[in-house]
């Protein structure tokens, strides 16, 4: 299948989801305070959620992208690339992302309170399940960016974040950051407090709050990043408790291998699609300038991520552009919510997906790596092969460890499926900001050379790998990152 290398003239805010618009437009300013039923505090978790994207900026620091010399300049795109502090705190930069998590655990606190104090506790269950899991949620994405990624080692004298778990009653309200493996005991409190408690009939679109999948997703992200690995494949298989995990990815090598970009758009990010456990609204101009950043997926990057794989195949994935340099695969963009009816100003949103399908499939294929479990894991890969190959033909595409070492020219049969399975995440979720998590779990070095031949290079210990904290903190008594 050639790649779908088009010039697309495309004006993207013009793209506007029913579905997703008729969700903003319902959802409650967490500042209500009349959580006299359920339904009610059900209502305010719906913005228990961080409503900004950490996309733009991940995707910038990885090893996806490139100076391509020309191109939209953006601080929020242009300073990670360089691993430099974000100078801006507007929607994608981490300040506001920072801002949007403390703000979804605002309402969540906010909702745990009026669950506690209700006379029929009982009744109240489900929202505290789902109020408990997205606190721990907004908490664990804090501490991946915002702190030294968790390391066992080195956890319990890390300096975490704040973690809060009351509403705030004061304007300036100090805090302490404590350590990295005080905040991950917290989040796996909250976690494992929050699962059973959590029930899918609790809301008219699940899959716009934690339902048990999603709520099931996280706490295999999570056990994955502390190492349990036993966690994983335990959570992980009540994901999809009927082992009907192919049925719900994304297909395509098959539906999605005949849709127009405009079709992929409207499709990717819907809650009508079964790869998508969790959606969250963000606030975000990262659909509009998808591709058009100058640094950004180039047709190098193109042609090594998402082109040649160790299945012999090729990804099926669609890659267009807008120019010479401006790749992108159609999977997210804007939708502009205007301000009023007759309104010629709004605000623009990308509806992002935080848990699917794909990343559990890997999460349990990389767990069972770990755990020794060799036939499980290349069961997973294949079945992923067989999603995304084009034209896949077992007799041709089946992966074995004799094929994988080969390809990596890796004897160690672990070391090699690692590298298969992370090379097929940097495929899955291109242009989505999951690869940095990987670089960050697995200390990889980032090198981005720019047109100009500067080469700057972020080293496995390189202080810049941990987000800065906003300067506004610093009233609450909170210490910035060293630099």
């Amino acid at each position: 299948m050639m790649k779908h290398r088009m010039i697309l003239s495309v004006v993207l805010g013009m793209l506007v989801f029913t579905g997703c618009r008729k969700y903003l437009e319902q959802v409650p300013d967490s500042t209500w305070t009349d959580l006299s039923t359920p339904e009610k505090v059900s209502r305010l978790l719906g913005t228990a959620y961080p409503k900004s994207s950490y996309i733009t900026f991940c995707e910038a620091m990885s090893d996806n992208v490139a100076d391509k010399g020309t191109g939209a300049i953006e601080r929020v795109n242009q300073d990670p690339f360089f691993f430099n502090d974000v100078q801006n705190d507007k929607e994608d930069s981490p300040e506001a992302y920072w801002h949007a998590c403390y703000k979804a655990i605002a309402a969540a606190n906010q909702a745990l309170q009026a669950c506690d104090k209700a006379g029929n506790t009982a009744a109240y269950s489900r929202q505290r399940g789902e109020a408990l899991v997205a606190r721990a949620y907004a908490h664990f994405m804090l501490v991946s960016f915002f702190s030294k990624f968790y390391d066992a080692a080195t956890a319990a004298s890390d300096p975490g974040i704040p973690y809060v778990t009351e509403p705030e009653t004061v304007v300036f309200k100090k805090y302490e950051r404590k350590t990295v493996a005080y905040v991950y005991e917290m989040i796996e409190k909250d976690l494992l407090e929050g699962l059973p408690l959590i029930s899918d009939d609790a809301y008219a679109v699940p899959r716009y709050h934690f339902n048990r999948a999603a709520a099931y997703a996280f706490a295999t992200r999570y056990y994955l990043f502390k190492k349990d690995y036993t966690r994983v494949l335990q959570y992980a298989n009540l994901v999809f408790p009927n082992n009907d995990i192919a049925t719900n990815m994304r297909p395509w090598n098959t539906t999605y291998a005949r849709m127009s970009p405009a079709q992929l758009w409207d499709v990717y990010s819907r809650a009508s699609e079964n790869a998508n456990l969790l959606l969250s609204e963000t606030a975000s101009i990262y659909g509009r300038y998808l591709g058009r950043y100058r640094y950004g997926l180039d047709y190098a990057h193109e042609i090594n991520i998402l082109t040649f794989n160790v299945t012999g195949g090729r990804w099926v994935y669609p890659v267009y552009y807008y120019g010479n340099q401006d790749y992108f695969v159609p999977k997210l963009t804007e939708y502009f919510v205007k301000a009023s009816v007759n309104a010629e100003i709004g605000d623009p949103y990308v509806m992002t997906p935080l848990f699917t399908t794909e990343e559990v499939l890997f999460n349990r294929a990389e767990a069972n790596v770990y755990l020794g479990n060799t036939s499980a894991v290349l069961q997973d890969l294949n079945l992923f092969a067989s999603k995304r190959i084009n034209n896949y033909a077992a007799s041709q595409h089946t992966l074995t460890t004799a094929k994988i070492r080969s390809y990596y020219g890796i004897d160690d049969v672990k070391g090699a499926l690692i590298q298969t399975i992370l090379d097929c995440k940097r495929a899955e979720f291109i242009q989505e900001g999951m690869r940095w998590f990987d670089l960050q779990r697995y200390k990889l070095p980032v090198t981005h050379t720019t047109v100009t031949g500067q080469t700057i290079v972020l080293t496995p210990d390189d202080k810049r790998r941990v987000l800065q904290l906003p300067q506004s903190v610093i009233s609450s008594g909170i210490e910035l990152n060293p630099r």
